[in-house]
């Protein structure tokens, strides 16, 4: 094949997938669910078309589809971009669970596959299993838009992604070792478990001190289009050395796409974040599109149909496994209750990952097999997306995991107005200040600009304080990114030697410990009681549901409000009533009053008990103003936690 043809290939395919972008997003529908149907598409053409038969040819498309340049090129974007949104505070509260599915997962995953593959279709063991690794790769990325458009938590997001990070990395790793094993036919246990600490433990040491090195330089660089050629060398150098070394190039990518989505935007410009952050999610989307292509292009239609009981087969299998892996491992993760089970579960979409390597397979597989392998992959891939992520949100609405408050999208657009006027107001006033705009103008715009703002912040203060969840989520985000900006703090007192390694380390456990359980208590850690506060005076009981529990503890540990909480005990209330003991000082004794009534979606009308009847007599009743919250406040002298 000529290079005139293989640029037409090429234009033919970024035509293609530009369409296919235009078309679902009028749909409606996710983009890699209509590169499937388009991939089943050109094969069509094909076999109607003699002129698209000759430029299409299966045997033609696979002369170009060296395993190293579908590793080499199209892999590394499609990883990189993904570990370059992971945030590592989120990543660290759920590390333990991921790399459960990640590489115990992965494994189990293969041999499960593998050996009912083997078993139905007569394939050598080795060879099934080359299938379990590459088809182990998950890719969520068709119900992870899903998420954000229904308010899915932000945990089970993450836990789905970072698995999908990790088990990539992990499966290709596999993958190699597998391909290594066929083609030498010697297999050794020890040896084996060996080269994959070492591979993987290799790829990750390289990717990280690559990352941390171009994140120091790009902290030093103020050019978005310089930056974004840092991340690309980053990205494709990374794979290069570690290959190069005969360590992990995927693993590298990941580790480096990591350490620079963290760490390298905080030397950023506005203007360069959205660039890179724009340039990425392109790349992504240009190799995803180009492998869904590919495929389809090679596939043959006819031996897909011919090996339908091979791909059903292959289907239960991956099915099967996935059940096996996520009930099992599942349990390792905290809080991991059996919906976000059931989510895990059918969200392990397989997509781009899985195709690259089936693309990738070596003819010294035998073309024979290569076709079986590349089928039943593509018809798992095909289920997974049209089956599984087709029915994901009828799914997401009858477990009721979803958590999309009304006033949440109305918030979401006030804030942004609010922000974008004040924006607008600060660049006009450096505007004035630097002579582009005369005195005379600006004190024109000025006061009009102002009532504006002033409004949108009216607007978004309504919204906040009408809906406690939309109140809840604001503060819980912006108090975490309060301890983020204390743990550099804290960083760089260390590096300037103001403080000594002993009391960074211990100031940096105690944030890390406030980022990564999700019950921590922020009210001793950012409101740390001094010797010369007020004191304590009033002790305030209340009943509450437990439904409410969580959105009360967030609210009043920001406030710097200590609370203890016990269940109802027998006799003395419903099972699902939490009752709340708060010390506060006297002059905060509306205030949290206040905050209780809001907090609280139900009224609670419970039977007195023997606490109720004991503070009736000691202490004064007081009601919300809104008739939710009955609180019964008394006079203490002294306050103690113990």
């Amino acid at each position: 094949m000529g290079i005139v043809e293989i640029e037409e290939i090429i234009i033919g395919l970024l035509f293609i997938a530009t369409l296919v972008g235009i078309v679902v997003k009028r749909l409606g529908m996710p983009y890699t669910v209509g590169l499937v149907i388009v991939g089943l598409a050109l094969e069509l053409m094909r076999s109607l078309s003699p002129a698209s038969a000759e430029i299409l040819n299966p045997e033609n498309i696979r002369g170009l589809l060296i395993p190293q340049l579908i590793l080499g090129i199209l892999v590394p974007p499609l990883i990189f971009e993904a570990a370059f949104h992971i945030k590592f505070d989120d990543l660290r509260r759920n590390l333990w669970i991921i790399l459960g599915l990640a590489v115990p997962g992965v494994i189990l995953t293969m041999f499960i596959v593998g050996g009912v593959v083997s078993w139905g279709t007569g394939l050598a063991l080795p060879v099934a299993l080359v299938f379990g690794a590459l088809i182990a790769a998950t890719d969520p990325v068709a119900v992870v838009a899903l998420f954000g458009s229904l308010g899915v938590p932000k945990r089970l997001q993450t836990l789905l992604e970072g698995e999908s990070l990790f088990n990539d990395g992990t499966a290709i790793v596999i993958y190699t070792l597998m391909l290594s094993i066929v083609a030498t036919g010697e297999f050794n246990l020890a040896t084996s478990v060996l080269d994959f600490f070492i591979v993987a433990g290799g790829g990750i040491v390289l990717g990280l001190a690559l990352g941390s090195l171009t994140s120091r330089i790009i902290l030093q660089v103020n050019d978005h289009l310089l930056e974004a050629m840092l991340t690309l060398i980053l990205a494709y150098g990374s794979y290069l050395i570690a290959e190069e070394l005969h360590v992990s190039g995927v693993l590298a990518v990941v580790a480096a796409g990591l350490i620079s989505g963290n760490i390298g935007p905080r030397g950023m410009s506005p203007t360069s974040r959205i660039a890179i952050f724009n340039f990425w999610e392109y790349a992504a989307f240009l190799a995803n599109s180009i492998v869904f292509l590919l495929l389809g292009l090679v596939i043959n239609l006819r031996s897909v149909l011919d090996n339908w009981q091979a791909i059903l087969l292959a289907i239960g299998a991956v099915l099967a496994a996935r059940a096996i892996v996520i009930y099992t491992l599942g349990r390792l993760g905290k809080n991991i209750s059996i919906r976000w089970q059931h989510v895990l579960y059918w969200g392990g979409l397989r997509g781009a990952i899985s195709l690259a390597l089936a693309l990738s397979l070596p003819a010294t597989l035998g073309i024979a097999n290569v076709e079986l392998l590349q089928d039943m992959a593509f018809g798992v891939v095909l289920f997974t997306i049209l089956g599984q992520g087709g029915t994901m949100s009828t799914l997401l609405t009858r477990l009721k995991v979803t958590q999309l408050h009304p006033s949440q999208a109305e918030y979401d657009k006030r804030q942004a107005r609010a922000v974008a006027a004040q924006s607008a107001y600060d660049h006009i006033q450096e505007m004035n200040r630097q002579g582009m705009i005369s005195n005379h103008a600006w004190e024109m715009l000025e006061p009009s600009m102002l009532r504006s703002i002033e409004s949108m912040r009216q607007a978004v203060r309504e919204i906040v304080s009408s809906d406690s969840s939309v109140e809840v989520s604001e503060l819980n985000n912006a108090y975490r990114e309060g301890l983020r900006v204390q743990r550099d703090a804290f960083n760089s007192l260390h590096l300037s030697g103001s403080i000594s390694e002993e009391a960074f380390s211990d100031l940096s456990a105690e944030i890390d410990e406030a980022l990564s359980n999700e019950e921590f208590s922020y009210a001793e850690l950012l409101f740390p009681r001094a010797k010369e506060s007020p004191p304590l005076t009033r002790l305030l009981t209340t009943v509450i549901h437990q439904d409410d529990m969580q959105q009360v503890s967030t609210v009043l540990g920001i406030m710097g409000i200590p609370i203890v909480s016990f269940a109802s005990a027998a006799g003395a209330g419903p099972a699902d009533r939490i009752t709340l003991m708060i010390a506060v000082e006297e002059s905060q004794q509306a205030e949290v009053i206040d905050a209780l009534a809001r907090c609280c979606e139900e009224t609670v009308d419970h039977q007195p008990g023997i606490l109720d009847l004991v503070l009736a007599g000691q202490g004064e009743q007081a009601v919300s103003a809104n008739g939710k919250i009955k609180v019964y406040v008394f006079e203490i002298e002294h306050y103690e936690e113990f």
